[in-house]
């Protein structure tokens, strides 16, 4: 159990291949930013920008000065490679049919 003046947080940043998880205890009242700070993954990670990413606790989106409770989970968002929209555009102006899966369309 935490103290009243600690709190436990993971951040998680989610790679293509792999998924890093930080386990932290911080200060009752850190933000989401002084987590981002403290799991090193800025460091490790230089092309996470605070200024133009995206972050969210529990798959929510957030701020940076989002005050943190006990045992949340906060996640460094990628940017998509393609936008889900256009993806769809694209298949249905060449005549080919979305399957449940995300799988080629069977013929």
């Amino acid at each position: 159990m935490s103290t009243s003046d600690t709190i436990r947080v993971e951040v998680i940043h989610a790679l293509p291949a792999r998924q890093e998880v930080i386990p932290l205890t911080l200060p009752t009242g850190s933000t989401l930013q002084q987590a981002l700070e403290a799991s090193g993954l800025l460091a490790k990670y230089p092309e996470i920008d605070l200024a133009k990413g995206k972050f969210g606790i529990y798959s929510k989106l957030a701020r940076l000065d989002a005050v943190l409770r006990d045992l949340d989970r906060v996640e460094i968002y990628r940017p998509l490679i393609a936008d889900p929209k256009e993806v769809r555009k694209q298949r249905a102006a060449e005549g080919k049919v979305m399957k449940k899966g995300g799988g080629p369309a069977e013929e």
